[in-house]
């Protein structure tokens, strides 16, 4: 009798947060949509939003060469797929329109956040099939980066600091190869995304799984030349947002291959986010998990929310026990970020969803604002939330 109450006890509590989860999405959709009318008014029509600074109550538009000019279509698609709303689509489609030609773009690695994000979920939402010439070209133009004697992608040019940089954040780009690759391209994308992927794995990660944010190569030999930060605290710290980088790639990566070394890449690299001794309670992580300053160091709301997105996918893939811990870790992500401290209240902030997001913290660049990447990830993790779990 006494199991039979406790199992209906927790049976009523789960049912009572799924219906709150429902209803948190729900009205964070609809405070997006209006956010984001606001954030094409604010954003000139041949430019994209890049940030907004509350203390100077002013916005910042990037060209479409920035590269996160596909961050804003993404994110108004996902409101789109969420709202069924034509105003936000018509917004998305004039957005898509002006960062088409950046698909022959060749200046860095970004072409994955820059045109799978946007035009990757047009194709995918709208199924209109004038939108995969683009992707196969972006996908053409971003493999002129790859150094075959190396086997990685060059992030950066080189230069008077860097030889051959290759930055975590490229594994993210892997996205649009592999997609590429499965979808009538190349068969040779899907191998140079393993020989990345493969290459990361022995030279970005410290023992603890860490992952350092640069790692410099000889492109002519493959040798390491050293490891590096740009964005993080420290050379051997442990940069928050490129830790969610590295979550999120390899957890993608094993969507495509399913190959388990890249999901126990991914498990390793979730525990070590969640056991870190300095990821706060409410698990929105300071900007670097060795930030000299924590506690009182400044939070990453865009962490946060790339860190729940792949956490609710690398749930799909693994087994009862590690499914609801990395569920109720996202949640209690997507709950924090979705109240007050991190959600702009209407009309606010821009235009933009989230407050409190550090780009890079070293170059005083983007510090405790708004940032579209974490807009567009966090509306990601919500709908991954609704259709995987609810």
């Amino acid at each position: 009798m006494i199991a039979l109450l406790m199992f209906t006890f927790i049976s009523g509590n789960a049912q009572t947060n799924q219906k709150a989860m429902g209803q948190l999405i729900d009205r964070q959709f609809k405070l997006a949509q209006e956010q984001y009318y606001l954030l094409a008014k604010n954003t000139p029509a041949d430019r994209m939003p890049k940030t907004f600074y509350p203390i100077k109550d002013s916005s910042e538009s990037s060209d479409t060469k920035w590269w996160c000019s596909g961050f804003f279509p993404g994110a108004l698609l996902y409101i789109y797929e969420y709202t069924k709303d034509p105003a936000t689509l018509s917004e998305a489609k004039r957005r898509l329109a002006i960062l088409e030609k950046e698909k022959h773009y060749t200046g860095n690695h970004d072409l994955g956040f820059m045109m799978f994000c946007s035009f990757g979920n047009a194709y995918r939402i709208l199924k209109d099939p004038a939108y995969k010439p683009t992707i196969d070209t972006a996908a053409a133009s971003l493999i002129t980066r790859y150094k075959p004697n190396a086997k990685v992608i060059q992030s950066w040019n080189s230069g008077n600091r860097w030889v051959g940089p290759v930055i975590i954040d490229n594994m993210m780009n892997l996205e649009l190869l592999l997609w590429v690759a499965q979808n009538g391209g190349d068969n040779n994308l899907k191998q140079i995304s393993l020989n990345h992927a493969d290459i990361t794995i022995q030279n970005h990660f410290r023992k603890d799984y860490g992952t350092y944010h640069v790692v410099d190569y000889n492109m002519n030999t493959g040798e390491v030349v050293k490891k590096a930060t740009w964005q993080g605290d420290a050379d051997e710290s442990t940069w928050a947002r490129g830790q969610a980088w590295a979550l999120y790639g390899y957890t993608m990566m094993y969507r495509f291959t399913k190959d388990n070394r890249y999901l126990n890449q991914a498990k390793q690299i979730a525990q070590f986010i969640l056991k870190h001794p300095s990821l706060p309670a409410d698990r929105v992580p300071y900007w670097d998990f060795d930030a000299k300053d924590i506690p009182n160091a400044l939070r990453d709301a865009s962490a946060a929310a790339i860190m729940a997105s792949a956490l609710l996918e690398l749930g799909q893939y693994t087994n009862k026990k590690e499914r609801e811990q990395y569920v109720s870790e996202a949640r209690t992500m997507l709950q924090t970020l979705s109240g007050s401290e991190y959600t702009a209240k209407p009309g606010t902030n821009g235009g933009f969803l989230l407050k409190h997001s550090v780009g890079a913290l070293p170059l005083k660049s983007e510090i405790d604002v708004p940032l579209t990447y974490a807009d567009y990830y966090y509306l990601e993790a919500l709908l991954r939330y609704k259709n995987w779990y609810l």
